[in-house]
């Protein structure tokens, strides 16, 4: 609606328009400052030219109004152009707002190690990306989502230490000196059982026990995958690609000569060194030890090689917000590999603190030290989590209380807007006319606050799209929130059926619904037709 006003304007004065929402609903649905840009190329006052501009667009049929007012140009849409876009909402159904971006875009997200069970702060960029992806995915983009896999290096080597430790002392019963480091929790337990029972009895044998700690970290990174996807799945997240980083190792020493030949590498201390100041870093990184083993940017650079190969037009990374170091310098191998970081962009996600009836949530014992994302869902479900994580900023800390998410009122979010949802559904279930005799009738008759709220309604494509350009997932939920309470008033103050012009009223409530459902469902979210 945003778009094909600002087209009409463009094409009746040739030039850029901006169009801006005035302060109250009083001066229009629009107002835009053009008088102003125009003023020095004409040599006129604002004032002037807004009041010339006005004229022009007195009897154009999408304004009802049009009023210069203090070098501004208030819009106020006509009644006959708000029922072409309630008519084409409806009929597009939860298409409404979807877009055609010639765009192919990867987008990362997730990559949790695979050693242990995702946890609430894995939780919070899980969604975010989903939700970002379905937002585009809405938008027309041609996004994969991709999972990196860390499943080359120490970490992993550790979970099958954690493993032949965990199963030694409590399925053996053999004493073995507890390792400097290792990762704790029933889950390891768990885990180091089923390896028992799943690959042999001498698994946990101190015969072969560096062949038997392999075995068990690739078993064990298997299963701890598979339980990664199943805890995705449970919120409605699921992946294109997956991609592992011990595969890519086969790449290393391609990427190794290439960022050689290109001037990237230089030698120092026996060590191998990254030029990442040459690209804005605060100090230049080693990628191979003086032992000649890899860094952890190595894998890095060979992942985002790989990327860049698959040559997308846009990649983007969710990281959390403890890997900001990392971006200079892998934007810096990028532009040594010959592609333009430009075409990266890194969005980062801080921590999340939980509390239950105002108190900390406990640590999962069956991690260790951690609140476990599952646990979380069971308790309050995947609907609540997902509007939740991403009703605010990602890049700033999130803390919220399970049991409000519980709540049957006004102040669960999730529960206020589906409620207003299904106060539609109950009036239109009350009805003697049939949803295709409110959708054949005109939206007419309505006051000011009614129409406001039509047009509250019929701006969610333009809402879709700020949220995505500006990686704002937020702005939906915050939408959604409005528009709901706004029906909310408009419910409580207004008698539908039954009266004069149930079909208009009726039919403006659609368009709400309509809404509402859309927007749930590109967050992953059913809306509810009853409470």
């Amino acid at each position: 609606m945003k778009n094909s006003i600002k087209q009409i304007l463009e094409d009746r004065f040739n030039r850029e328009i901006v169009l801006e929402r005035p302060r109250s609903k009083e001066f229009g649905h629009f107002a835009t400052p053009v008088a102003f840009s125009m003023a020095k190329e004409l040599r006129k006052s604002p004032m002037v030219i807004a009041e010339d501009l006005a004229k022009e667009l007195d009897g154009v049929p999408q304004f009802a109004k049009v009023e210069p007012v203090k070098g501004y140009i208030n819009l106020h849409l006509s009644e006959e152009f708000l029922n072409s876009h309630a008519d084409e909402a409806l009929l597009s159904e939860d298409n409404f707002g979807r877009g055609d971006k010639n765009e192919r875009v990867l987008l990362e997200f997730v990559s949790a190690n695979p050693t242990g069970p995702l946890h609430i702060g894995h939780a919070r960029g899980a969604i975010y990306g989903d939700t970002l992806l379905r937002l585009g995915r809405h938008l027309g983009y041609k996004i994969d989502a991709e999972y990196y896999i860390n499943d080359a290096g120490r970490q992993i080597d550790l979970l099958g230490l954690s493993l032949y430790y965990a199963g030694s002392v409590h399925i053996v019963g053999r004493y073995m000196a507890e390792p400097e480091e290792y990762y704790r929790g029933d889950y390891i337990i768990d885990l180091a059982k089923e390896a028992h029972s799943e690959l042999s009895d001498d698994i946990f044998s101190e015969k072969d026990r560096e062949d038997n700690i392999s075995k068990l970290s690739s078993w064990g990174k298997e299963m701890m995958m598979e339980e990664i996807k199943s805890n995705l799945f449970k919120v409605g997240i699921e992946f294109d690609l997956f991609v592992s980083e011990k595969s890519l190792y086969t790449k290393w020493n391609d990427s190794l000569k290439e960022l050689k030949k290109l001037g990237g590498i230089f030698e120092q201390d026996d060590k191998l060194w990254l030029k990442s100041t040459e690209h804005g870093d605060e100090k230049d990184r080693v990628v191979v030890r003086e032992n000649g083993v890899p860094t952890y940017l190595a894998g890095d650079i060979i992942y985002h090689h790989n990327k860049f190969e698959r040559d997308y037009d846009k990649y983007i990374n969710i990281w959390g917000a403890d890997h900001h170091g990392y971006i200079k310098r892998v934007e810096s191998a990028i532009e040594f590999l010959g592609y333009s970081s430009q075409r990266l962009e890194v969005l980062l996600t801080q921590m999340v603190s939980l509390l239950k009836n105002g108190q900390p949530y406990k640590m999962s014992k069956r991690a260790g030290n951690f609140i476990l994302m599952r646990d979380v869902v069971e308790e309050v479900g995947s609907d609540a989590i997902r509007f939740t994580f991403a009703s605010k900023r990602p890049d700033i800390s999130l803390e919220f209380d399970l049991s409000d998410l519980t709540k049957e009122d006004s102040s669960n979010p999730i529960y206020y807007i589906n409620y207003a949802h299904a106060r539609i559904h109950s009036l239109l279930s009350k009805s003697s006319f049939s949803q295709s005799e409110i959708m054949q009738s005109r939206i007419a008759d309505i006051d000011l606050e009614q129409k406001e709220l039509l047009f509250n309604a019929l701006r969610l494509p333009e809402v879709i799209e700020e949220a995505f350009n500006h990686r704002e997932t937020q702005k939906l939920t915050e939408y959604l929130h409005s528009l709901a309470s706004s029906y909310h008033s408009f419910y409580n103050n207004t008698p539908v059926v039954g009266v004069e012009n149930e079909k208009s009223l009726l039919k403006l409530s659609l368009v709400v619904a309509n809404s509402i459902k859309t927007a749930l469902k590109i967050m992953g979210i059913e809306a509810k037709n009853r409470m």
